[in-house]
């Protein structure tokens, strides 16, 4: 009887040094968060394995099937850190997400400027099943789809608002970017949010599909890049517009077009006027005053 009390008393330490870690888990910073508490809603179902691959032409690395929503954190040098930070939104047309160029290098390159980056891995359409090569089985699902990546990047925006202090971040300089597919995401959170998910600035990168954009009063800022010929998503249709219904609307709007660059360059280097946008955002968001160190 003695050993088993032993036993169940050991048990029970364990068992409340366990739920305390776990319960402290967010705010000793780990590297992989998921986004919401448990399966996403609106995906309960799915139960496909998430894939990662390397394209055939360009060697990218790219991950599929996402079902579980996450956020990857980077966090700054502490010395550099500013408390502004980024929910960095990769693109692939909701099929895939190009997780380097568009996601991890972003987010160091934000980590060099002093501000912390959360790489959101949002759900995408199903890879692998049949009829997937076939285009209107891929505008079909991208329906579905695009709606569920939408509140991912809402649902992020108010997680990283809520663990703001465990990050050293300042709650009102939470802002969210992406490139093609997460452009389309981040520029619909700027455009359907409450308070929670309002993010302080967007800056959709060659943004697509197209949006018929109705921007409401509290808009944040935007600041956006597109290259001209950009086969892939086209200025006229989709960036374009973007920009004036903001211009329209009043709000603050910052607008790069590069003659070249294709589309997808994000931080690949290309021996063109377009390798420098970042400087490009790095100048605006100093302008907005988001590279000074937070008071909070």
């Amino acid at each position: 009887m003695r050993a088993l009390l032993h036993v169940l008393r050991a048990a029970s330490v364990s068992f409340v040094v366990g739920f305390l870690f776990a319960a402290n888990a967010f705010a000793a910073g780990p590297n992989v968060i998921p986004v919401w508490p448990g399966a996403a809603p609106g995906s309960e179902s799915w139960k496909y394995d998430e894939t990662t691959s390397v394209g055939p032409s360009d060697g990218l690395r790219r991950v599929g099937n996402v079902t579980r929503p996450t956020l990857t954190v980077f966090l700054p040098d502490k010395t550099l850190a500013n408390g502004t930070a980024v929910i960095v939104c990769p693109g692939g047309g909701f099929r895939w997400l190009s997780v380097d160029h568009e996601g991890a290098a972003v987010a160091q390159w934000l980590n060099s400027i002093g501000v912390t980056a959360f790489v959101l891995k949002y759900r995408l359409m199903h890879q692998g099943g049949p009829g997937e090569d076939d285009q209107a089985w891929i505008l079909e699902q991208r329906k579905t789809v695009i709606p569920l990546a939408v509140a991912d990047g809402q649902q992020a925006m108010k997680l990283v608002r809520a663990h703001a202090a465990d990050y050293g971040i300042a709650p009102d300089r939470i802002g969210i970017m992406g490139f093609s597919a997460g452009g389309h995401v981040a520029a619909q959170v700027a455009l359907k949010h409450d308070a929670q998910s309002r993010p302080a600035f967007v800056a959709p990168i060659y943004p697509g599909p197209p949006i018929e954009p109705v921007v409401p009063a509290d808009a944040p800022p935007l600041f956006m890049v597109h290259a001209d010929d950009d086969k892939g998503v086209s200025t006229a249709d989709n960036s374009i517009p973007l920009y004036l219904a903001w211009k329209k609307a009043g709000i603050p709007a910052e607008y790069h077009i590069y003659s070249q660059g294709g589309h997808g360059f994000g931080m690949r280097k290309r021996g063109l006027p377009v390798d420098s946008w970042t400087d490009r955002l790095k100048d605006w968001l100093d302008a907005q005053g988001l590279l000074k160190k937070s008071a909070n």
